[in-house]
């Protein structure tokens, strides 16, 4: 499964990509706003930093609108996946834009059926929202499940994103069902490194060696 960081933050993409952890880089508005920084020049740098997909979001919400803003956003690099929102309008410039050779990353999916409409207009990346599904005491796994059986079950090629992660286990679950793709913030890449055995095991192991009074170097 690859690893996209779900952030617009310079030094988290540099330091996970230093370490080989990234494969590839989501945005939207929200963290644009929160880098505080214009949306061209910090996409940009993004792409200058990873070789993988790094998604830029249009904001227009009818499809004419949406495939102008895709082609001017397609401008900054050629690894630039365009994000459209799954509606009908959505879809309707997914089909242009893909049509044109372009990557098309169809965010805010909540459905199985939504999943199967952007793979038939050509989407590169269905992003399924896990998180936002589990908020509203509905099972997100379930519903990439859903769109793993769909897709396989056809031979649709559309990638399944899994966006909206909320924890480590978020992240392992969607390895084991079979999704391409989890996006997640960068503290959460980070936690899958953690576990309480580990940290006891390193803690008895430090102790145990202050009690040799050996060094290493």
């Amino acid at each position: 499964m690859k690893f996209f960081v779900d952030t617009a933050e310079i030094d988290q993409i540099r330091e996970l990509s230093d370490l080989g952890m990234v494969d590839g880089v989501t945005t939207n508005p929200s963290l644009i706003m929160k880098s505080g920084r214009d949306i061209k020049e910090v996409t940009a740098e993004i792409c200058s930093i990873v070789s993988g997909p790094v998604s830029a979001e249009t904001v227009a919400l009818d499809a004419e609108g949406m495939i102008a803003e895709g082609r001017e956003l397609a401008k900054i690099a050629d690894n630039i996946a365009i994000k459209v929102p799954l509606t009908w309008d959505g879809l309707k410039a997914c089909k242009v834009l893909s049509d044109e050779g372009r990557m098309v990353n169809v965010t805010l999916c909540f459905s199985a059926n939504q999943a199967l409409l952007a793979a038939k207009a050509g989407a590169t990346f269905i992003s399924p929202f896990i998180g936002r599904l589990d908020d509203l005491n509905m099972d997100g796994l379930e519903l990439i499940a859903d769109i793993r059986t769909i897709y396989d079950n056809y031979g649709f090629e559309t990638n399944i994103l899994a966006a909206s992660i909320r924890s480590a286990n978020h992240m392992s679950e969607c390895a084991k069902i079979g999704a391409d793709v989890a996006t997640a913030p960068a503290a959460v890449i980070k936690a899958m490194a953690n576990h309480v055995l580990t940290d006891k095991g390193l803690d008895a192991f430090t102790k145990d060696w202050a009690k040799t009074g050996q060094k290493i170097l």
